[in-house]
């Protein structure tokens, strides 16, 4: 939304050089004017956007640039701790498959497994849920809470206020550049509230229309429907008017509501 997150974020990654203030990780000052320098520090950081490479496989994204005593990639060793890692938080990937043939939830998965294997114990994640189906938040979730019960400090980035409130500990709410407010996520915090400090006002509930009801365009009353278990009939009535959108509900009863109401369209298709 604009706040400056991610910018923020950047800079503690060493993409953006500060123009002012201190950086300190673990109580000491740390200079980072570069990634290389954040990871030196611990600091790994999954982009909105992935770095991979699409013609090359998992494991050799992976191993480029890791920690090695040579340019030759590690192979083997490089496949144990992949297979570790995927096993110990959930992430499991195929190392040999290329990337390009991943979907987006596992790329996104391949990014967090490199920022480990770079030694990561301070991740950043900018929008992760962005690009993911909710069953695969679900699934990155339980990652997230796996990597923070063994230490790992997480600072998820998000504006999706529910999705915040069900994975974090604490809230850092930023507003035009500038941290207005620091929370603990007690059970107590509404999104609501949450809104309105990153507004910076109170929020009005959102104004309902009036709306003009047209004519009746379609109308049910005391129909007989003939069925295999023999004449029944739809007691209430029913008015489909003109500029609202009708609906219904099932009863308690699915199956008998579904064979009913689909009785009673085919009724009202064939008198209309």
């Amino acid at each position: 939304n604009g706040a400056g997150k991610t910018t923020l974020m950047n800079i503690l990654y060493g993409m953006y050089s500060v123009d002012s203030g201190h950086i300190r990780i673990s109580g000491e000052a740390a200079d980072i004017h570069s990634p290389a320098d954040a990871l030196a520090r611990g600091v790994g950081m999954v982009h909105q956007h992935f770095h991979l490479v699409p013609g090359h496989t998992v494991l050799e994204n992976l191993m480029v640039g890791a920690p090695g005593r040579s340019f030759m990639l590690d192979t083997r060793g490089g496949r144990a701790r992949v297979e570790a890692i995927g096993e110990q938080y959930g992430l499991a990937l195929a190392s040999n498959t290329l990337v390009s043939d991943l979907s987006v939830g596992e790329q996104q998965r391949v990014e967090i497994v490199k920022a480990l294997i770079r030694g990561a114990r301070i991740l950043i994640l900018d929008e992760p849920t962005s690009v993911l189906t909710p069953q695969q938040s679900e699934g990155l979730f339980d990652a997230l809470r796996a990597l923070a019960a063994d230490g790992v400090g997480i600072i998820f980035i998000s504006h999706k206020l529910q999705e915040v409130l069900a994975i974090t500990d604490r809230l850092a709410i930023m507003r035009r550049g500038q941290m207005v407010a620091t929370l603990d996520n007690d059970g107590s915090l509404e999104p609501r509230q949450l809104a309105e400090l990153m507004c910076g006002h109170e929020l009005a509930p959102p104004a309902k229309p009036l709306v003009y009801v047209g004519r009746v365009l379609l109308q049910l009353s005391n129909i007989a429907l003939g069925g295999e278990r023999g004449r029944g009939s739809a007691n209430t009535p029913l008015d489909a008017e003109a500029r609202r959108v009708l609906g219904s509900r099932r009863p308690y009863r699915r199956r008998h509501a579904e064979c009913s109401a689909a009785r009673r369209q085919h009724a009202a298709c064939a008198h209309h």
